[in-house]
């Protein structure tokens, strides 16, 4: 195995809408496992309420005596007033640092670093489109700590925005470079959620039904081939991207930290087996063969990272 600096390992939001009682029991497991970092909060959808903003800050100071770094998230798509509100109350919060997910967080984040600079860097979310060096170099003055790639993002147009040996930097020192690694992409949102829809129900009446699905609602194709997942108002893919087995082509490309998006099942596995082949030199095709065995609710793919389709499957 080459040398190269150790990966922090990135649990992602919970995209899903768990009972509290499996999200409890989720997040006890994250805290006895390799991971660095934890990303907190709603962020596909306001109406879900297992838990207040109260409650993730609640949950992030325990993990925190747990030994990991926490991130609070906000929203990719914030439609209400109500929902500004959250947004604005976790941007003022200094006591963790906040992930954006949108440009509306950006200028709360921007504003309170402009009085604050002492408090911690903010992350720029997977979906605050930065697609290149000018648009990183634009940002990381407001206070960028980290950069989630986007998911379509190929790996070498990553290490041209932000190499190792000449990263993008700001207030809060050189901007470190985070990708989306294990998990169902999320790939839009829209003002409407199809969750309600497929079950004929008005969105502000929607029983909650994203509650049924613990890794989203499934759609296949014509000819019965697995396409998208439904989960409210976000599209998701039907596959798992996966890159348990490019842990060199993330250094070449100046990736310090990967992130692990949650799944129903397995994915206390998923975090091991990733430490294991990024820090303990475990081979990387057994991991991969053991992550098909896992039952995970779909095929692994890494095509976005190879600039290919991104559902192409990983090649044997």
């Amino acid at each position: 195995m080459t040398s190269t600096p150790r990966f922090g390992l990135t649990v992602g939001p919970l995209q899903y809408w768990w009972p509290r009682a499996q999200a409890m029991a989720f997040y006890a497991e994250v805290a006895d496992s390799a991971a660095d970092t934890v990303v907190l909060g709603e962020v596909v959808c306001s109406r879900r309420n297992e838990f207040r903003t109260d409650d993730w800050i609640a949950l992030a100071r325990d993990l925190a005596r747990c030994g990991k770094s926490v991130v609070l998230a906000t929203q990719a798509l914030v439609m209400s007033e109500s929902e500004l509100r959250t947004l604005r109350r976790l941007c003022e919060h200094d006591e963790f640092a906040v992930e954006a997910g949108d440009a509306s967080a950006l200028a709360v984040l921007a504003r309170e670093h402009a009085k604050r600079p002492q408090r911690p860097g903010f992350v720029l979310g997977p979906h605050v489109n930065v697609y290149s060096r000018a648009a990183l170099a634009e940002l990381a003055p407001l206070g960028a700590s980290c950069w989630v790639a986007p998911l379509e993002l190929a790996l070498d147009a990553v290490a041209r925005i932000n190499p190792a040996d000449d990263r993008v930097s700001g207030p809060a020192g050189p901007v470190a470079t985070e990708v989306f690694a294990f998990g169902r992409m999320p790939l839009a949102f829209s003002a409407r959620c199809f969750t309600a829809r497929h079950h004929r129900l008005n969105k502000d009446e929607c029983d909650f039904r994203c509650r049924d699905d613990a890794d989203g609602l499934l759609l296949t194709s014509s000819e019965g081939a697995p396409f998208l997942v439904l989960n409210g108002i976000q599209t998701q893919s039907a596959a798992l991207h996966c890159l348990i087995g490019a842990r060199d082509a993330l250094a070449a490309a100046g990736v310090s930290r990967v992130r692990l998006s949650p799944c129903s099942r397995g994915f206390a596995r998923v975090v091991a087996l990733f430490d294991d082949v990024f820090h303990h030199g475990a081979d990387a095709h057994a991991a991969r063969a053991e992550l098909d065995a896992l039952g995970l609710p779909g095929a692994l793919v890494d095509g976005f990272a190879r600039r290919q389709p991104g559902m192409q499957e990983i090649a044997a």
